[in-house]
């Protein structure tokens, strides 16, 4: 089967797991509100790849909140880290009745092997689930605009609730903005996934930074 997440440590406050050198407690954040004009949803690296495809899933333009969840990696009781472990587009605050992969156009779930999904790859650090027009709109911006809305004044500095967290209005005519974080442990390949609820409607996007593993 392809790789699914495990999403009920990975969205549960208050979980727990060990890696072999330190123990993991699982946070929920609020991250804003992601201003989607067009319902259409983009998972991607914002620094690097805004031209990304959106999801064949879109939902209704509109304004939905966003939540981090974050692990508190901890070493002999104290506190040594921080990363971001999924971000998560609220749609409907519902229970979830079963995840479903998001995909692009000509990606199909089927052609998978054992463990493999589909994801977006991240060379900077950051992941984002924004709207298709909001990222259209970085495509133009220079090195030094990503850097100074981005990027400037995180090195060096202790991470917040929410590591690597900008919200960052790029469109003031309709609101939308590009909610950013801190992707895990770094740079790789990360997957989204949809809640859907009991009446098969969108509950969430919930993108997994796989600091959280699978259990056997």
């Amino acid at each position: 089967m392809p790789y699914t997440p495990d999403f009920e440590r990975l969205l549960t406050p208050g979980a727990r797991f060990e890696d072999g050198t330190a123990v993991h407690v699982i946070e929920a954040h609020p991250a804003g509100e992601v201003v989607l004009p067009t319902g259409r949803l983009v998972g991607c690296d914002p620094l690097v790849c805004p031209e990304s495809d959106p999801y064949t899933v879109a939902v209704a333009p509109g304004r939905y909140p966003a939540r981090a969840w974050v692990s508190s990696v901890r070493r002999d009781g104290d506190e040594t880290d921080r990363r971001v472990a999924a971000l998560e587009v609220v749609v409907r605050d519902e229970p979830v009745s079963r995840w479903e992969m998001a995909v692009v156009d000509g990606q199909d779930i089927g052609e998978l092997g054992p463990d493999g999904f589909f994801g977006y790859g991240v060379d900077a650090g950051t992941g984002t689930l924004a709207d298709r027009d909001a990222l259209a709109v970085i495509e133009d911006w220079d090195y030094e605009r990503i850097e100074e809305v981005f990027i400037a004044g995180d090195e060096g500095s202790a991470p917040g609730p929410v590591p690597g967290l900008v919200d960052a209005v790029v469109d003031e005519e309709t609101g939308a903005n590009v909610v950013a974080v801190w992707s895990g442990w770094g740079d790789g390949c990360y997957g989204t996934w949809i809640g859907r609820d009991a009446d098969d409607r969108v509950a969430r996007f919930v993108t997994d930074f796989m600091v959280v593993p699978v259990e056997d």
